[in-house]
């Protein structure tokens, strides 16, 4: 309101000037004989003159208040729509930029923010995405390279040591009169392997990169067989699988034989992954002490971790285990066909 002063002072100057003019047009040049009529007569009991000053007063008054109440609801609508655009409430900015209310200049220029703000907002995001993913792929590829080179530590330094003395302890066992404790120590160091063996399976990077799940899975067995005591069948097939079903059943594979051969004390393990029925079917076999259900919760089998990926890929998973028989780990995953237009 505190305009309305100024511009009431602005509208007294200018009806003032106008009423002058009128009265010169009227009564002539100022004289006292001519103009006497402002001060002699006498309207409601008061000079014409001086309801000429009420009148001229209060319609700039008036003016005066009306046109800073409409500058100031200008000026609140204004207010609310950028307020709408900070908000990005885009709907309510067209609509509000569509009312006739402004004038029509000013409503394309306010439209045309919103498409600029719009379009800044979706770049904004666009790059904010890519470079979250382009920190994690950097993230992965450096985990992948530490893994790799851990592994390569562990089995050029600590694997090869404790061959070497499960070597050394084997060949002291065979000699007659071997201590009990001998014997013993000899289990620590083989199963001390199976630990390493099966850390090391771990570290394995999970993905395939260019390889076939049936060409992972061949090398991951080719390299167990030369290293662990049991015996490892397999029979493998090509199944058309999506990259990421791949790689998750991949890894399903890893952590189930790394955990075979931390836990099971298995004999035998058989591995084997076919398509059956427009299902592609992985399944891995061992002999071993297996556990009893109440303890799936907490087997060291990894079994949340299998159902996790399973369900990550729509697949289906089944764990199966007896005590003193073994277990079967069992995932099967649905094959999306290709239907031909």
């Amino acid at each position: 309101m505190r305009q309305i002063l100024p511009r009431s002072l602005f509208f007294v100057g200018l009806f003032a000037l106008i009423i002058f003019g009128i009265l010169i047009v009227l009564l002539g040049l100022p004289t006292e004989r001519t103009w006497s009529v402002l001060w002699e007569d006498f309207v409601a009991g008061l000079p014409f003159g001086i309801w000429i000053l009420v009148l001229m007063l209060a319609l700039s008054s008036g003016i005066a208040w009306w046109s800073e109440s409409l500058s100031r609801s200008k000026v609140q609508e204004l207010d609310d729509i950028f307020q709408a655009l900070l908000r990005n409430e885009d709907q309510t900015v067209i609509q509000a930029a569509q009312m006739k209310t402004l004038p029509n200049q000013l409503s394309l220029s306010i439209l045309k923010l919103q498409k600029l703000l719009e379009s800044q907002r979706k770049s904004l995001a666009r790059i904010s995405n890519e470079r979250a993913e382009t920190q994690d792929q950097i993230i992965q590829e450096r985990l992948i390279m530490e893994r790799q080179r851990l592994a390569r530590e562990l089995h050029d330094s600590v694997s090869q040591q404790l061959f070497a003395a499960s070597m050394l302890l084997s060949s002291m066992t065979e000699q007659e009169g071997a201590s009990p404790g001998l014997l013993q120590t000899e289990k620590m160091v083989q199963q001390a392997q199976l630990e390493m063996r099966a850390l090391l399976l771990h570290l394995r990077p999970a993905a395939l990169h260019d390889k076939s799940l049936r060409q992972g899975l061949f090398e991951l067995v080719s390299e167990l067989k030369e290293k662990v005591y049991f015996t490892i069948e397999h029979k493998l097939e090509e199944v058309p699988l999506p990259k990421g079903a791949e790689d998750h059943l991949f890894r399903i594979a890893q952590e189930t034989l790394s955990n075979t051969l931390r836990h099971s004390k298995a004999t035998e393990v058989h591995i084997l992954f076919i398509e059956r029925d427009d299902f592609a079917i992985l399944r891995i076999q061992d002999n071993g002490v297996g556990f009893e259900s109440e303890q799936s919760k907490s087997t060291s089998y990894g079994l949340k971790h299998i159902e996790e990926r399973a369900i990550e890929i729509g697949a289906t998973s089944k764990i199966v285990s007896v005590p003193s028989e073994g277990t079967i780990v069992e995932v099967k995953v649905p094959i999306e066909r290709k239907v031909s237009q």
